[in-house]
């Protein structure tokens, strides 16, 4: 089960705070080919970790665009998964890569949520602050955690907490983006990338 904190100021007084700090960790089977955060897309415009998965291939569960768009997923369990749906890490793709607006864009992932596994997920322009459909997320979506996969850092046997994501985007809308990722389903040997840029207006 992953988890993702963050704080979210639309409007910050002072030019040393945050508009946004984001921090995640994404649980995985260790054995889940994927890819390290890196710049990808038409002119290299987003950043994310991508899904290597078959079938799954180019889903993420986190990324940020130099445009400002900024989309985050975690998986919820549930009793059966159903090995047909889609991979929920297209929606955090898709939203990255189109122009619709984050309030569209959930609205319309609302109506297409049957057709994946059980999912959370924060889409918001942080161009277009306040974002009214970052201020209204997940308010009666609270759902109990298992206790078993509800600590902060998972460490179970081939799966577990292999990625930590930390994002910090200032009132100048100077974008910090660091991850921390575990190389080779080895649990004493991660690597650590951050990335800087500017959001563009």
């Amino acid at each position: 089960m992953c988890i993702i904190f963050f704080k979210f100021d639309p409007r910050p007084v002072s030019k040393n705070t945050y508009r946004l700090i984001l921090a995640a960790n994404r649980d995985e089977f260790y054995s889940r080919p994927s890819k390290l955060a890196d710049f990808w897309g038409n002119n290299n415009e987003i950043l994310s970790g991508l899904d290597m998965e078959e079938g799954k291939e180019g889903g993420t569960w986190l990324g940020i665009s130099t445009r400002g768009k900024l989309a985050a997923l975690t998986n919820y369990l549930q009793p059966q998964l159903d090995w047909q749906a889609r991979g929920r890490g297209e929606l955090v793709t898709h939203f990255l890569t189109t122009d619709v607006d984050s309030l569209s864009y959930l609205k319309k992932v609302s109506m297409e949520g049957h057709l994946y596994n059980g999912f959370n997920l924060i889409a918001a322009d942080l161009r277009q602050l306040p974002d009214p459909a970052i201020e209204d997320q997940g308010g009666e979506y609270v759902q109990p955690m298992l206790s078993k996969y509800a600590a902060v850092c998972v460490r179970c046997p081939g799966y577990g907490t292999r990625t930590n994501t930390i994002i910090l985007v200032d009132a100048d809308g100077h974008v910090t983006f660091t991850e921390r990722s575990m190389m080779n389903k080895d649990l004493s040997h991660w690597e650590t990338r951050t990335y800087e840029f500017t959001l563009q207006s």
